[in-house]
């Protein structure tokens, strides 16, 4: 059985888990502000786009989320399965033995945070990584969806791992949609992933066939020409905060897609590296709508689309007016930026404060 939200979508009204994510589990290593070529020390963030996403959602939204992704069988992987643990994100794990020399591997992110002028760098080792061994068949969506789910969540970055891991998010958005599902992809196009595993026109190729079971997209108007081969504006951006040039493609991507019911993305412009103008936009049922530009004063970047992704699927799941939903995953991308790692430790209460206008004083 399904219900209608006042947003036009339509969800499973009973179901075990509200989102599930298909993706990689990766570490993050961050030594602060000190560059690798310094560092003596780091902290690990346990991170993955689409965990992200699944983690936010159950931490600080409160909903039931799942994560189906590869989990080796040693240390590394169970400090990760650990991390997935306390964040209360359900494990659909396909296990791979480490062979105590060359993998397969967790993937291992370096990212310093950077400073004022100086940038973050980040660089990867995603070496012989579990998680690029996944393919069609290793999970049983059948029994997955058996209970009811009533988000299927992926995104380029998986996608791009292999040949295989971009035929599974096929899949598993076909399977999603056969069990009910609304279906999500955070574009996220990252053209050194999609050179290894095929360039540009393959790129192209493969993410056409995710979208056609697709209902929401997350992507910058980049990543709507490299990911979906959309012809670019006609119109030049006087910012990176102009909504128009976004607006102006979503005509092309339906036209491409008719089946895309949701298009949303942030809006950043930096200033230094921990000085940011942050926004974000959505176009829904043919109506477009944008939160305010929040001058952010950033701890540490790392996952903040993320952020207002699980806000924005939240508003969405949660029968949230469009404009309610955008500001909430804005606010929420917003405030994950002033935490150290990738994940929230922001309260839905936080959240609701913030889109709705509140300020950084104390409270007692």
């Amino acid at each position: 059985m399904s219900e209608s939200t006042g947003n036009g979508l339509t969800f499973r009204k009973h179901a075990e888990l509200d989102l599930l994510s298909l993706g990689a589990l990766v570490h993050r290593l961050d030594p602060g502000i000190i560059p690798f070529r310094k560092a003596t020390q780091c902290a690990i963030h346990v991170s993955g786009g689409e965990f992200n996403v699944a983690a936010n959602l159950s931490d600080c939204f409160r909903l039931r989320t799942g994560i189906a992704s590869a989990m080796v069988d040693y240390p590394l992987g169970d400090l990760i399965a650990e991390c997935v643990r306390a964040m209360g994100v359900k494990p659909f794990y396909k296990h791979f033995a480490h062979n105590g020399v060359n993998g397969p591997n967790m993937a291992a992110v370096y990212s310093d945070r950077g400073f004022g002028v100086r940038a973050p760098v980040v660089f990867y080792n995603r070496a012989n990584e579990a998680a690029a061994h996944l393919k069609p068949g290793d999970f049983d969506w059948k029994a997955i969806f058996a209970g009811g789910v009533k988000w299927v969540h992926s995104g380029g970055i998986f996608a791009a791992l292999s040949p295989t891991t971009s035929e599974l998010a096929v899949e598993a958005m076909r399977e999603a949609k056969a069990a009910g599902a609304i279906t999500s992809f955070d574009l996220n196009f990252r053209e050194k992933l999609w050179n290894v595993s095929g360039g540009n026109e393959h790129a192209v190729n493969v993410i056409g066939r995710i979208v056609e079971n697709v209902d929401v997209l997350v992507g910058n108007e980049e990543d709507l020409q490299k990911g979906l081969g959309i012809a670019g504006p006609e119109i030049a951006s006087k910012s990176k905060l102009d909504p128009r040039v976004f607006f102006e493609m979503i005509d092309k991507v339906v036209e491409k897609h008719p089946r895309v019911k949701v298009v949303a993305t942030t809006l950043r412009e930096v200033h230094s590296t921990n000085r940011h103008s942050w926004s974000a936009v959505a176009w829904m049922n043919g109506k477009t709508y944008a939160a305010p530009t929040a001058e952010l004063e950033v701890y540490d970047r790392v996952g903040g689309g993320d952020g207002f992704a699980a806000g924005f699927f939240y508003g969405l799941l949660t029968g949230e007016a469009p404009e309610a939903a955008t500001k909430l995953g804005w606010a929420h991308g917003a405030l994950l930026t002033t935490f150290p790692g990738d994940t929230t430790m922001a309260t839905l209460e936080q959240v609701r404060a913030f889109a709705k206008g509140g300020s950084a004083r104390i409270q007692r």
